[in-house]
């Protein structure tokens, strides 16, 4: 088994209200704004149930990952978990997948960020749009991991907000109290072929999308290693993450499903979200919504880069990476392991451009095979984990529910 890494070599600056706020923007992705249209045309209204799923298993998989957390809290999160539980070899390949999917994922959104902008700037290439973000927040990674905290406090509030506003004016909207409403009720969520329009296939479908959302709600483990209490925001995350699917995920699909027809002409290149401002005659409704998925995407970049960063850091740490990738400033930051991480991207762009575009695909493709291995990877380590700690004497202070057999 290799040496676990060791995340006290890097700074604890991130402060309780960062840790909150990033366990908040875990579970919003872009995707929820991007994706979520492709989900509801897929499943019809019982996309909700494709949500509630979904919901329910990241909720069990955080709460596996937070019991092993509490106990160990580690910038390797679950990697170190498997190399401890499992074997250096589990810890080794789930840690480099791990850092290649979101090294894929830094020019995905760099990209759509930039597209919104050059539609701004049309002065401006893409390119050039991309490249200017992915090294603004790259220059921000390096300086501390206090600035990547807060940069994501104020990005992860701005989505909060928005989708508050988003919900409460939509149940207006329903009630029949909001005056420039075209519709109001709940008749749509079987007016158009049923509850469930295409069979409990299509619900399965439509969950394989919906699991992609929630990727990123693992995160908070690995972001609370450089706080000053880990284990105490790792539990409040961890307990807190049933609401926060609820009123974020569960809440506003609702009232999309409930105000525009799930089988709507142009759902998909207008968006879910989108779609209901324009029903309700909300002024300059492409704007808004192009700028929650700017301030989306650009959070979700910003996470990216300090995600891959650190998993190259506990893999470099644990001898599963040259040592060089361990290396950190003055200010605590793994400042080699954020700048592979950002070439590697560079590199994947590259690719791109001169390879044909079945291998991009592919490699895209591969992405969400990375993500259901992680949360294999998550059972099969706390079920390990849990019988190590017993036979250690550890203490386990938050508990998976009906171990074995939810796991």
């Amino acid at each position: 088994m290799g040496q676990l890494s060791q995340s006290q070599d890097l700074g604890a600056g991130l402060k309780s209200r960062h840790v909150t706020m990033l366990s908040i923007a875990g579970v919003i992705g872009a995707s929820l704004f991007v994706g979520s249209s492709v989900a509801i045309a897929e499943a019809g209204p019982a996309v909700l149930l494709a949500y509630l799923f979904a919901g329910l298993l990241v909720v069990m998989i955080m709460r596996m990952l937070a019991e092993m957390a509490v106990a160990t809290p580690d910038t390797g999160s679950f990697s170190t978990y498997a190399d401890k539980a499992i074997g250096r070899w589990a810890g080794y390949t789930i840690g480099w997948l791990y850092w290649w999917f979101w090294v894929l994922v830094i020019p995905l959104e760099a990209n759509i960020a930039a597209i919104i902008l050059h539609s701004w700037v049309p002065g401006v290439p893409v390119w050039l749009f991309s490249l200017v973000i992915t090294l603004a927040l790259t220059g921000s990674n390096l300086l501390s991991v206090k600035n990547y905290g807060e940069f994501e406090f104020w990005l992860a509030l701005c989505k909060v907000i928005a989708i508050l506003a988003f919900i409460v004016l939509g149940a207006v909207a329903i009630t029949g109290f909001y005056p420039y409403a075209e519709v109001s009720g709940i008749s749509r969520l079987w007016d158009h072929g049923g509850f469930m329009p295409n069979g409990f296939g299509a619900v399965l479908s439509a969950m394989l999308i919906t699991m992609f959302s929630f990727m990123g709600a693992e995160i908070v483990t690995i972001a609370a290693a450089e706080s000053d209490t880990p284990d105490k925001h790792i539990v409040r995350a961890t307990n807190s993450v049933i609401w926060r699917i609820s009123i974020f995920y569960l809440c506003s699909i609702f009232i999309v499903v409930a105000l525009i027809p799930w089988n709507m002409p142009g759902l998909k290149s207008i968006g879910s979200y989108r779609s209901v401002l324009e029903l309700l005659h909300i002024p300059y409704a492409k704007l808004i919504m192009d700028g929650v998925i700017l301030l989306s995407v650009t959070s979700c970049l910003n996470s990216a880069l300090y995600t891959a960063s650190r998993m190259l850091y506990s893999l470099s740490r644990r001898g599963d990476a040259p040592a060089i990738m361990g290396r950190t400033n003055r200010s605590k930051t793994p400042y080699v392991a954020v700048l592979l991480s950002t070439g590697a991207a560079f590199l994947t762009v590259v690719v791109n451009y001169y390879a044909p575009a079945k291998v991009f695909k592919f490699l895209i493709d591969s992405s969400g095979a990375i993500a259901l291995l992680v949360y294999l990877v998550i059972a099969v380590s706390q079920l390990r984990m849990r019988k190590i700690l017993q036979a250690q004497g550890g203490e386990i202070r938050l508990r998976m529910w009906l171990y074995p057999y939810l796991t």
